[in-house]
């Protein structure tokens, strides 16, 4: 499972993905696309940095995770930063997550840790359901186009995500970037920001 994979890094300190700083591809995304503060579901909000920062931007955040050490450690980091966030140990794929409709959804580096068209669909599905009506959502996943010979996130084509995502939004932008990362090379990412579809 992968939830059980998360806490055990976790618990040994295996985080790369913890990098002390808001991710600027969602500073980026925020503030050029000019998304208004409303309603944020922060999905695998690690230790707080993405929620912190939102929440400082008058964003009114529900971060969550698998991690009991995770979210714990973010509402230490909220307290210190002097924001107001809401931070709950919860799996997402199994749980309605109170306080929904949203009206933006974020997430880094989850929708690329499953590993099959199906259960990326079914994300997308439940990332839809806590989503109002035109809510937005930024995902930034592991870009499949990097040769590496180095580890690193998982790696999904834009293929990929469009088969996942398509039934339930649609794609305002799929960009080719980088991660938010303390390495010399950060890995690649795709970044996609999406609208939930009015479904008939």
């Amino acid at each position: 499972m992968i939830e059980e994979d998360y806490k055990k890094r976790y618990k040994a300190g295996d985080t790369p993905w913890d990098i002390g700083k808001p991710d600027f591809n969602l500073i980026q995304t925020v503030t050029t696309m000019a998304i208004r503060p409303c309603k944020v579901l922060d999905i695998g909000c690690g230790t707080g940095d993405n929620s912190i920062w939102l929440s400082q931007k008058n964003f009114d955040v529900i971060g969550i995770d698998t991690s009991d050490i995770a979210t714990q450690k973010a509402l230490e980091e909220s307290s210190k930063a002097n924001v107001k966030c809401t931070f709950i140990k919860i799996e997402f794929h199994t749980n309605k997550i109170e306080g929904a409709p949203f009206g933006f959804a974020f997430d880094r580096g989850c929708f690329h840790s499953l590993t099959s068209d199906e259960e990326r669909k079914i994300f997308a599905e439940n990332v839809a359901a806590h989503l109002e009506i035109d809510g937005l959502w930024l995902s930034i996943i592991g870009n499949a186009d990097e040769q590496r010979d180095r580890p690193g996130p998982p790696q999904r084509t834009a293929k990929d995500i469009v088969i996942s995502v398509e039934p339930y939004f649609e794609i305002l932008s799929l960009v080719s970037s980088h991660f938010g990362s303390n390495r010399p090379l950060p890995p690649r990412a795709w970044v996609c920001l999406m609208r939930k579809r009015r479904l008939a």
